[in-house]
Order: structure tokens, then sequence, then C-alpha cells
């Protein structure tokens, strides 16, 4: 239970630094991946990051790109706990004897296991941050069209408000789970892949199995690549994600997984399967770094 408590904490303080870190680029990502496609002859909402970005300061201000973090903040630090409580407990099981390192292998395991328990918790916050970040770049017209605007339509009033609509009226609890699917998908290749790449990187630095001795600059790194292998991995589920979340529930564009991933296949191509890549791996690196050195900090200082 000691090391259990020690994991609980140190991923704890570990997701509230990367969510602090990573949320205006998640916010950017959600919008490009959730922006209609524009009629023909006309433009998109938003040209690309940059843009958004723009946008989004202009209609909103600053705290347009920390819109929908109320849910997550409440949260994430929770999920953290738990995938790197779940990872420990599967490193425990996978150990030869109490102490030994654990090959890469060992940890891709580890952290696929790890996925599947933050996947099932992650859902309901991911439906409620995403509808927060995507309902301006929903709302309106499209720039460049006859009454585009780019003022931001309120249909949410914050986390709560989007939990209260989705339990009247999108099926009660089952609505809060829409998009287990794909966030399934996502949470365990990708985990597993972050991981593992993060133990190699490390075993790389120290030259060795041991780790325990690599200073924080080797940390920071391996934990930004292990953040972007966990995108580059896994993209296109995030995207299918997003737009089921999203989806209008009254008038659905997507029936599952498998008709969004056709349908945007069909109409925006394998571009489509990766809009929001840019922020995402701009979100990714910084805010894995902040995470992995925070919860090294803090797990080390309790022993």
């Amino acid at each position: 239970m000691a090391e259990v408590a020690k994991d609980l904490t140190a991923g704890t303080i570990g997701g509230a630094a990367q969510l602090i870190v990573g949320h205006p680029f998640d916010t950017i990502k959600v919008k490009l991946q959730s922006q209609p496609v524009p009629p023909p002859g006309q433009l998109p909402r938003y040209s690309g990051a940059i843009d958004a970005v723009k946008q989004t300061l202009a209609a909103e201000g600053p705290r347009g790109l920390y819109k929908g973090m109320g849910a997550p903040l409440a949260t994430v630090a929770a999920l953290n706990a738990v995938l790197f409580t779940v990872r420990g407990q599967m490193e425990a099981l996978l150990r030869s004897e109490p102490g030994a390192p654990l090959t890469v292998n060992q940890q891709v395991v580890a952290g696929a296991g790890a996925g599947v328990a933050v996947a099932v918790l992650a859902t309901p916050t991911e439906l409620v941050k995403c509808r927060l970040q995507a309902q301006s770049a929903l709302a309106g017209g499209v720039a460049g069209s006859p009454g585009a605007t780019v003022t931001a339509a309120v249909k949410y009033g914050g986390p709560m408000d989007v939990a209260k609509q989705v339990l009247r009226s999108e099926g009660g609890v089952r609505g809060l789970f829409k998009g287990l699917v794909p966030t399934m998908a996502r949470e365990v290749p990708g985990n597993a892949a972050m991981f593992g790449v993060y133990e190699a990187m490390k075993q790389y630095f120290a030259g060795g199995t041991d780790t325990s001795g690599l200073d924080r600059g080797s940390l920071i790194i391996a934990g930004g690549i292990a953040g972007g292998a966990f995108w580059a991995f896994v993209y296109p589920t995030d995207v299918i994600k997003s737009a089921i979340q999203v989806d209008d529930y009254r008038n659905p564009k997507y029936s599952g997984s498998i008709d969004a991933f056709k349908k945007i296949f069909k109409t925006e191509g394998v571009g489509g399967l990766y809009k929001g890549f840019g922020p995402a791996m701009g979100r990714s690196v910084p805010a894995n770094a902040a995470c992995f050195l925070a919860y090294e900090i803090v797990r080390s200082s309790l022993g």
C-alpha cells in the first residue's frame, strides 16, 4: 500500500504539471479536429493552428485557450494517478524479483494495462472537455461566407452544464461514455508506446538498465520523446474520438467509430485523420516532459 500511495501522489502532481503546460495546445487541436468541412468554394473556419490561435484570442481572449480546463483539472490528476499506479502494479507483477529493472517490452505491457484503466475513466472527462473546446468551432458560419463571425456561440456554460445536458438528453450515464471505443483504441496502444519509448530512452541515456542516476535534463528529453511517440502512434483514433464526442446527438453524422473513419477518410482523405496533429505534437513534448519529470522527482523524494 505504501508503494501505491507513492505512485498516486507522484502521478497526481505529474498530471497537474502536464495539464498546465499542455492545455492550450489541446484546445487548438480539438478546434481543428472538430471544425466542419466547408461548402465547395468556401474557406474553413480555421486555416491552420496559428489562425485558430489568433481567432480564439480575438473572440475569447487568453482564457479561450484554457476553455474546458475545469473538467480535466478536476480529474487529470486522478487519471494520471491511476495511470502511474496501475503501471506500478503491473511492473510489480512483471518483475522476476523485487527491485529488478524491467525490460522495454515489459514496460510496453505495463503501459498497455494502465491504458485500459485510464480509458474507462477518461472518456466522460474527454467528452466534456471536447464539447467545451469545440463549441465555437462548430457554431455559426464559415470563414469567408456571408454572416461569418468570430464571436463564440455558447451552448454550454461550463463542465457541469455539459454533464447535466448530456445526462438529461443523451441517454443518461451512457451518454457520458460516448466515444469509449476510440478512447480505448487510443489509450491502450498509446500508453504502451509511451512507456516503452520512455524506458528505452532512459536506458539509452544511462547506458544500461540502471536509470536511477539520470539527471533532470535526460528525464525531460526522455519524457518529451515518449509523449511524442504516444501521439505519433495513435493520432487518427483521437480524431475519430473527438468527432464522435462532439457529434450532434439528435442528428448524428456518424453511427460509430468505423463509420466516422470511413466518412472522414472519404471526404477529407488521409489529411482528415491528422487534423490538429501539429498542435497535438507541440503539446505532447513539453507536457509529457513536465509530467514525467514531476513524477520522477516526487516519486524519488518519497523513497
